[in-house]
Formats: C-alpha cells, sequence, structure tokens
C-alpha cells in the first residue's frame, strides 16, 4: 500500500487522536525507519524512547520468535518463567526489591499511586492520599494519571480531575515544603522531565526531596518511563543522581518495542499489594517478558551503558555549533535524552527535519527533543547533525 492509501484507511477507521500524520513507516533495522514509498529515516526519536536498541534487533526478534512458538500467553494465576528471570535481573541491577509487570508507562503509574495509597493506609494513615506532582510533568493518559500529570491542556474537556493531587513547580524544593501536609503520602517525579521539554533539575534537587520524603514518612516516587534502562548511562536514571526512590516506574524502552510496563518497589512498600490489590490480564506475559529480557541482557552483555555517555557527550558537543545557525538558549539533557532549546519556534524545524530524514519532535514548542537508541554511533550523530542543519537553513 502507499502512503496515500494508508492514510485514507487510516483516517476513515482509526479514531483521531494523533492528528494528521507525516509518515506511513513499513519497515524499521537498527537505527532507521522505511516509509511506503521506500525513503529512508534516521530515527532519533525511537518511536518516543521505545525502539532503545534500534528497530528489529536481532537478539529481541530471536527471543519474540522463540518464545511466540512455545507460549505466548498464559494467566498471572500460574508462573511464568521468563517473567520471574526478568523481574530477577532488574531487581539485582536496582535497589528496590519486587516488581509488577503491567502492559504501558500509565498502568505503572496507576499501580504505583494505588501501592501509595495502600501503604498508608497500612500505615495507619488512613487519611493521608495526596501526591504532589511536579508542573510541567507528563505521567499517562488515564484519568488518574493525567489528573498526576501537571499540565492543564491535558485536562480541558475532562474535567472535574480526581481528587487526591497536588501540583508545585519543578525544581523549587521550597514550594514542596509548603505543599507537603498530614494528607500527603508520596512525591512523584521525574528525574527529567522528557516532555515537559527535556528539563533537568539543579544538583540537589532529587536529594531533597528524598530527605522530604524521609523527614515526613513519604514515598519517593520516580517515573522513569523515558530516563530507564540505560539511557541516562547507568541501568537506571536514578543511579547516575544517587539518590534511591521507594518506588519505580518504568515501560517504553523495556520491551525492546513490545508493550510492557513495570512498577518496582521497596520490599516494605511492596507488600501492601496482596492478592486481590491489583492485576493485570496480559501483563508480564511470556511474549514480552522474553522480549524484555532479551533486551535488557543485550544492554548489559554489550555495556551500552558506556556508549550512552561519551555519544552523548559527543551529540551534546556536536549540536552546540547549531547556536551558529540560529538562536539557541542551551541544550540540556543528560546521556541520550536531550534537547536543543531555541529562542524561535520549533515546530518548523521539527517538521522539517522529518521531509529530510531525521525523525525527531518538538516539545513544549521551543524545544527539539532526541532520543535515540543506546547503541547509535557518531557517526549516527553527524548524519543527524547535518539533516537539522539543512533544516534550519530550509526554514530561515
Amino acid at each position: 500500500m502507499t502512503t496515500a492509501e494508508i492514510k485514507e484507511m487510516a483516517t476513515k477507521y482509526i479514531m483521531n487522536t494523533y492528528g494528521d500524520r507525516q509518515l506511513a513507516l513499513v519497515r524499521g533495522e537498527g537505527p532507521y525507519v522505511w516509509d511506503a514509498e521506500g525513503n529512508k529515516y534516521l530515527d532519533f526519536l525511537s518511536g518516543i524512547a521505545v525502539n532503545g536498541l534500534g528497530h528489529c534487533h536481532p537478539k529481541v526478534v530471536e527471543a519474540i520468535r522463540n518464545q511466540a512458538g512455545k507460549l505466548m500467553h498464559v494467566s498471572n494465576l500460574y508462573y511464568i518463567e521468563p517473567q520471574a528471570k526478568l523481574a530477577k535481573l532488574m531487581i539485582d541491577n536496582s535497589d528496590l526489591d519486587q516488581c509488577f509487570f503491567c502492559n504501558s508507562g500509565a498502568e505503572a503509574n496507576e499501580a504505583a499511586i494505588k501501592i501509595a495509597r495502600k501503604y498508608a493506609v497500612d500505615k495507619g494513615r488512613s487519611s493521608a492520599y495526596e501526591i504532589i506532582t511536579m508542573h510541567d510533568s507528563f505521567h499517562g493518559r488515564t484519568m488518574a494519571t493525567i489528573t498526576a500529570t501537571a499540565q492543564t491542556k491535558y485536562h480541558k474537556g475532562f474535567e472535574p480531575m480526581l481528587p487526591g493531587f497536588s501540583y508545585v513547580p519543578f525544581d523549587d524544593l521550597d514550594t514542596v515544603a509548603k505543599a507537603i501536609t498530614s494528607q500527603t503520602c508520596a512525591i512523584l517525579v521525574e528525574p527529567i522531565q522528557s516532555e515537559g521539554g527535556v528539563n533537568v533539575p539543579g544538583e540537589g534537587y532529587l536529594e531533597g526531596l528524598r530527605e522530604m520524603c524521609d523527614q515526613h514518612d513519604l514515598l519517593l516516587i520516580f517515573d522513569e518511563m523515558q530516563t530507564s534502562p540505560g539511557r541516562l548511562g547507568a541501568f537506571f536514571g536514578y543511579q547516575t543522581y544517587g539518590v534511591i526512590p521507594d518506588v519505580l516506574t518504568m515501560a517504553k524502552f523495556l520491551g525492546g518495542g513490545t508493550p510492557i510496563g513495570a512498577m518496582l518497589a521497596k520490599k516494605e512498600v511492596a507488600e501492601s499489594f496482596v492478592p486481590g490489590t491489583h492485576a493485570a490480564t496480559f501483563g508480564g506475559n511470556p511474549l514480552v517478558t522474553a522480549a524484555a529480557l532479551a533486551t535488557l541482557e543485550t544492554i548489559v552483555e554489550e555495556d551500552l551503558f558506556k556508549n550512552v555517555i561519551s555519544v552523548g557527550n559527543y551529540l551534546e558537543e556536536k549540536f552546540t555549533r547549531l547556536q551558529e545557525l540560529a538562536p539557541i538558549k542551551e541544550i540540556r539533557g543528560r546521556g541520550l535524552l536531550r534537547g536543543v532549546v531555541f529562542e524561535i519556534d520549533a515546530k518548523p524545524i521539527a517538521a522539517k527535519c522529518i521531509e529530510n530524514g531525521l525523525i525527531t519532535i518538538c516539545t513544549n514548542d521551543y524545544v527539539l527533543r532526541f532520543m535515540p537508541p543506546l547503541n547509535i554511533t557518531t557517526d549516527h550523530v553527524d548524519e543527524a547533525y547535518n539533516i537539522v542543519s539543512k533544516s534550519i537553513a530550509n526554514i530561515t
């Protein structure tokens, strides 16, 4: 089918929740994808931080094929071997103790919200149900997670929002301290706000949140959808800051392209989930956990953490040269989660990049966001830089 034919069919039969899309992608390999007409694109968005090993990585594909020939789904009423192995690998590389598996990031955050409230009840604080979140955060699109998302543009048309959330500015400890009440049970924060504009907290911010949670007997929840695994140069993003959360959520790249989410928690917190308190029919099924296991094993075996740091630093250095071509405030982020912050509207630049063969995205109007696969090379960065440079020249 051609792009036009695919678009016509999709427009007729699929709800219009994504607007007019530029491409119909039909094939991928490594950091590249091809559209229905055979045009090639360098993918520096990775399916929004999902294809962290690139497209169709051989080890992930092999794991899916092997598992699909043995067992694709059974109920979580039974033990699942790849699920148990995946949980062990994740816990062995973290400071947390147990996992809960689901299907997406929003579901993982839903689980975190539930366990925070349940833990407070179990600790004798039945009136403590509120969670503090940050302006410009993004935690998902379910009713609870868009309520947790402190951006009013996601709330419009769905009011009233659910009770139990209060919002404060990101990277501001004083306002957090003032927001804590006897009804507070947790603080939910992204180590780096990716959707919010690649906002990186200042030194001491996450440490300060940890201290407040310890002081007031609150849970510290890290939403690591776009910072784990590996994207900041360590297995989990929190490890690059040296601040250990009580609960951690992740999804995106965890499945190497397959739909899976996870919530990790310290043992004392995890014990608040008992039979009947939470579940997911498809969560952690044999197929996706086999894919996730292959993904994480590949990251560890190939020691991609070093590559993330070295190539990420190279990307920052290289893209700094864009200041010679357009008004740019800064380049921010860590590892291979980077944002080029323009002083002009960056949406036309992002659109032109796609036309010229580079997939990226504009967030918060002024930020070009890059989340390439963890195994890219400096040559790929050079290719991306040349396309961005060309795209800037095309519109200025």
